[in-house]
């Protein structure tokens, strides 16, 4: 009999847990309220915390339009973010989805970004993912 590896473990489980939290609805919900601030799939202890009152306007509007599910300003909203930096938690393929923050007299998108999770956990870069806040959009 083959043992199963730790890796194997987690993968099934965070894919458990995304089949979850697709199945259980999130909008104005306390469930939306309490996931805003931690990852389904992995640990987020380690991240500075921001409240969305506390960064760019900007990235206020590019929540407030997350929450209305569109429409998004650049065709790159609203598409898979591949965590190819490994920064965020790791979580299976498709998890994590990014959008646009404008950034104001720049005549493309610019460096800032707020990745969201099939859970309801939002993330924001200032420097096009080089570093990441988890940002509490309730306060």
């Amino acid at each position: 009999m083959s043992q199963i590896t730790s890796r194997a473990v987690k993968t099934l489980l965070a894919a458990l847990i995304t089949l979850a939290s697709l199945l259980v609805p999130v909008a104005g919900s306390a469930v939306a309220d309490t996931l805003s601030v931690s990852a389904a799939c992995g640990d987020t202890s380690g991240f500075r915390r921001s409240n969305l009152s506390t960064l760019p306007a900007q990235a206020r509007d590019t929540v407030n339009l997350i929450k209305k599910g569109g429409p998004y300003p650049y065709p790159q909203d609203n598409t898979v973010f591949q965590n190819r930096e490994r920064l965020l938690p790791l979580c299976s393929g498709g998890y994590y989805r990014e959008y646009t923050v404008k950034t104001p007299g720049v005549s493309h998108r610019g460096a800032r970004r707020i990745v969201k999770g099939n859970a309801n956990e939002f993330f924001y870069t200032a420097d096009h993912y080089r570093s990441f806040v988890l940002v509490n959009i309730n306060a």
